[in-house]
């Protein structure tokens, strides 16, 4: 089956099912005009790789095709800089039709490569976000989004302010599980697709990292529906309700 092009997906008419429950709520923002999305792919005791890093791959085919989907119907892909370098990853969209988005790497001290792939010229834009006082090294026409950083750290809320500037509205933080978590703590994600493999691993890196809570209560609570992917079982976690004002404020009609 043909998945439709980013354009299709602000249409009015419905997508065929299953695809208007998992992808119609990416349409539109609640918040404001932006749509952001977290996303994790993890074994069943939220392990995203092994002791060694190894995690190629956790999660099966079509689980694998559903991240290329999700980057199919985005205006752009981020991810941190760690992520980059330890996985040299393309990010590009080849299990399915559609359009490549845009790359971008937060990169706060200038850490990546002029070689990494995801700098390939084909077409595509690229930035790397980074510190203002930082001086990559980089290709000419990749872009560079300088920022102000607090404590050394680029906030999540500043990151998608200079996007949304640069004319990004549909945005999907790929990873790794520090970025994904640093949005999410930041309560900078409109949704979170959480994407569970049938293996445990029993120790190695957890998919989320967030700061301590000392009760129940406190804990960060979203509405929930569950995707049979093959193998794999797709989380959809509506954090909307949560979400910090970013882009321009919805209207009241």
């Amino acid at each position: 089956m043909r998945f439709r092009a980013p354009d299709d997906l602000t249409a009015r008419s419905p997508l065929p099912q299953p695809w208007e429950d998992i992808f119609g709520p990416l349409r539109h923002g609640a918040i404001d005009d932006l749509v952001v999305i977290g996303q994790c792919g993890q074994s069943i005791d939220a392990r995203i790789a092994t002791p060694t890093g190894h995690s190629h791959y956790i999660n099966g085919e079509a689980g694998l095709t559903h991240l290329h989907r999700l980057r199919a119907l985005v205006d752009a892909v981020v991810i941190g800089v760690g992520t980059a370098i330890a996985d040299d990853p393309q990010l590009t969209v080849r299990r399915v039709d559609g359009e490549s988005p845009a790359r971008i790497v937060i990169d706060p001290k200038g850490r990546l490569p002029a070689s990494a792939r995801l700098l390939t010229r084909d077409g595509v834009r690229r930035l790397v976000i980074t510190a203002a006082d930082a001086t990559p090294a980089l290709p000419d026409d990749v872009e560079i989004v300088p920022l102000a950083t607090a404590d050394g750290e680029l906030a999540p809320a500043t990151i998608l302010t200079a996007l949304a500037a640069r004319g990004f509205r549909r945005l999907l933080i790929e990873g790794g599980a520090n970025t994904v978590s640093r949005f999410l703590a930041a309560r900078c994600l409109d949704r979170l697709h959480i994407l569970v493999a049938p293996i445990i691993l029993g120790s190695g890196q957890s998919s989320l990292n967030l700061p301590p809570i000392a009760r129940v209560e406190e804990a960060t609570r979203a509405s929930m529906r569950a995707h049979v992917l093959g193998p794999d079982v797709l989380l959809d976690c509506d954090l909307s309700a949560q979400r910090v004002p970013i882009g321009r404020a919805k209207m009241s009609r």
